[in-house]
């Protein structure tokens, strides 16, 4: 009888991971779906150091939903300890991955280099990144591209599907038939599904056949403010900012949030409603992210790409004319010596590292300050704590006093919410087995509660939980 072994997102929102194992002999086949990190503090820096062991060594397959580092992060750490086979992802994954890994390496070299210095005065041994460029280079070769709706063979008689999630750019649901007991199973993976009210992406496509769904719960608790009302607040809250004569801070994740609060910037623009003069595109992969959104369009919304070309008179150059990106740290170091007037959106989105903490530190003891919060903050963050009213948080070794106005705008995640879920989750004929992950335990407990009242039994899955197919 095959089997799938929860391994990671389960109690929490990162660190997808899970083990199918296939009916074989001698052994079964075995499949990893999803590979990510743990995002958040000290203990998930522990948890994403633990070494996979045989499993690196043993598996034949590794399927992706989307190019989150959540999801995908600890591909190279993987490929570092032997595993040699095919990772499968859609065509727009790969090329994500390309700048999410690459970045994500250059980031560890050189948060491992200062925690280094620091050991080497206290006399403590030097420590090594999860990974470097040569392991993430040894990824991406072993990328095998798909087309959303193309019928993958995998080891032992496994069918993959990939469909759209809505998510961000190349995002899936995943649909695997597999072998089982003289039987084909169904199992559908959620991935991270879309908000059908975020611009740029097309909505999440709804299945309709399984035997098992795992379905995300980040949002389960709870449903997002209608857009109109999201872009009418923060339209006020740069208005604030102006009359403050503050700067604006956006902590945005490079992919997905960035190109849509760019795009929201873009529309207030055009309409004469965008009082700051400048904002700064503060985060080389961001960059580098928005350049290839840009080259993909035939993969995202078509009615908004509408919008954008009206609002700038059909000139890509025109869209945001207003719009710095800086790629080099000295222009990074040099927006520090504004002290008004301009909307500064950097990585990363959790204020967990990355140019945001820099900037962080410059303004956070500013009354003026604006600081505005348009994604999803794990428990652990330094965004957490900033989103939960903190008077004091530690930056780069400073403890500072948050003076800062705190905005959260949740309309603009781009996960589903909980109506969203329910529906996505009705959509399924013949009553599969459900579990809930990739969510706190208050999110999924209250998703739970919900899909019961419409009539839909879901479970929530525990770390190392093993079901059979």
């Amino acid at each position: 009888m095959s089997s799938l072994t929860f391994l990671g997102a389960v109690g929490e929102v990162t660190g997808s991971r899970y083990l199918l194992e296939v009916d074989g002999e001698p052994r079964p086949h075995r499949l990893l779906l999803e590979c990510g990190l743990h995002q958040g503090g000290r203990e998930a820096e522990g948890a994403n150091a633990v070494p996979f062991g045989r499993l690196a060594e043993e598996l034949e397959s590794v399927v992706l939903s989307h190019g989150h580092l959540d999801h995908a992060g600890r591909l190279p750490r993987l490929v570092r300890e032997g595993y040699r086979g095919p990772i499968h992802c859609t065509a727009d994954t790969a090329e994500l991955l390309e700048i999410m890994l690459v970045d994500a390496a250059f980031v560890m070299a050189k948060d491992v280099e200062w925690e280094n210095r620091w050991r080497a005065r206290a006399g403590k041994p030097a420590i090594e990144p999860l990974y470097d460029e040569d392991d993430v280079a040894r990824t991406l070769a072993q990328c095998e591209p798909h087309r959303y709706g193309q019928p993958v063979a995998l080891p032992g008689g496994v069918t993959l599907v990939f469909r759209d999630a809505g998510h961000i750019l190349g995002s899936a649901v995943v649909e695997l038939a597999i072998p089982s007991g003289g039987q084909r199973r169904r199992l559908v993976f959620s991935g991270d599904l879309g908000n059908p009210d975020s611009v740029l992406m097309k909505d999440p496509e709804k299945v309709h056949d399984a035997d098992v769904v795992l379905m995300e719960s980040t949002y389960g608790d709870r449903d997002h403010r209608p857009l109109d009302d999201t872009l009418e607040e923060f339209r006020r809250v740069l208005e604030e900012a102006h009359a403050d004569g503050g700067n604006v801070l956006i902590p945005a994740f490079a992919v997905g949030r960035t190109q849509e609060i760019l795009y929201h910037l873009s529309v207030l623009y055009h309409a004469g409603r965008l009082p700051q003069q400048l904002v700064f595109l503060d985060s080389p992969m961001a960059i580098r992210v928005t350049e290839l959104y840009g080259r993909k369009r035939k993969a995202l919304d078509p009615e908004d790409l509408k919008v954008l070309n009206v609002a700038a008179h059909g000139d890509p150059d025109q869209y945001l004319p207003n719009l710095r990106l800086t790629r080099d740290v000295e222009e990074s170091m040099a927006i520090n010596r504004i002290h008004g007037g301009a909307i500064i959106i950097a990585g990363s989105g959790m204020c967990t590292g990355g140019r945001i903490v820099h900037h962080l530190r410059y303004n956070l003891e500013r009354e003026s300050t604006h600081l505005v919060i348009v994604g999803f903050q794990a428990e652990g963050t330094l965004g957490r704590q900033l989103v939960e009213g903190a008077e004091r948080v530690r930056v780069l070794g400073e403890d500072l006093a948050v003076k800062a106005r705190i905005h959260t705008l949740g309309g603009f995640s781009a996960h589903a919410g909980q109506q969203e879920l329910i529906g996505w989750a009705g959509a399924f004929h013949d009553r599969p087995r459900f579990f809930l992950v990739h969510g706190e335990p208050g999110a999924q407990r209250a998703l739970q509660a919900a899909l019961a009242e419409a009539g839909i039994e879901a479970e929530i899955a525990t770390y190392r939980q093993r079901i059979e197919l």
